[in-house]
């Protein structure tokens, strides 16, 4: 294993341990996955964040043999859409999953989210989707997934919590943590009345402005 490669194990963890102790997630229910040269290092199943180390990582090949995967630990039970994810968009490094409450329950409801805030514009789009239900560690989820993450950088998965992607490791989490915070916004503005839409045309010059704003890739 070389250091960039244990490292990145590492961050995988941490940003696990973060996510926990953040709220953002509980128990063992997120997963995260980060693509490194030609694999995809994703946490292993129901294993406790605290007891991770970086060998526990599962690591499952983006050519060859799908599915399969080396590790002392077999790895989580959503790898499917992690992988599918992660093999159909190249810009992807990094997927975060996360039953978080204000997503999970706007979820619940097999709602998406409109343009109820500016920030929505993080997500690709002028909407937040909601992927149909199917049960966790399914085909028909991946799939369900990838449409609603069509033109979009995260989505909600119906009964269930939600997907955020990013360009990298640390761009995920904060679209998970934006995702979290405009679930919640649109859940309270729904207890008052109901939020005042924007439209299109604004979302489109937010995300212009995007370019210059916000966590950046590295140049």
């Amino acid at each position: 294993m070389t250091k960039a490669e244990k490292e990145l194990r590492q961050a995988i963890i941490d940003k696990c341990l973060w996510m926990n102790a953040s709220g953002l997630n509980q128990g063992t229910s997120g997963n995260i996955s980060a693509r490194y040269k030609n694999q995809m290092l994703i946490t292993p199943s129901g294993i406790p964040y605290e007891q991770l180390k970086p060998e526990l990582i599962a690591s499952m090949p983006l050519e060859g043999e799908y599915g399969s995967w080396e590790g002392p630990l077999k790895p989580s039970t959503e790898w499917r859409f992690h992988l599918d994810i992660i093999k159909s968009r190249p810009q992807v490094n990094g997927v975060v999953h996360t039953h978080s409450t204000y997503a999970t329950t706007i979820a619940i409801t097999g709602r998406g989210i409109p343009a109820c805030h500016y920030m929505i514009a993080a997500a690709g789009g002028p909407t937040i989707r909601c992927a149909p239900y199917a049960r966790y560690g399914t085909e028909a989820l991946s799939q369900y997934a990838l449409e609603a993450l069509e033109d979009r950088n995260c989505c909600l998965l119906a009964n269930h919590g939600m997907i955020a992607t990013g360009t990298s490791l640390d761009k995920a989490m904060w679209l998970a943590v934006e995702l979290e915070t405009i679930s919640k916004q649109y859940y309270h503005s729904l207890l008052i009345g109901g939020p005042n839409i924007l439209t299109d045309a604004q979302i489109d010059e937010t995300m212009k402005g995007f370019s210059t704003y916000g966590l950046q890739d590295p140049k």
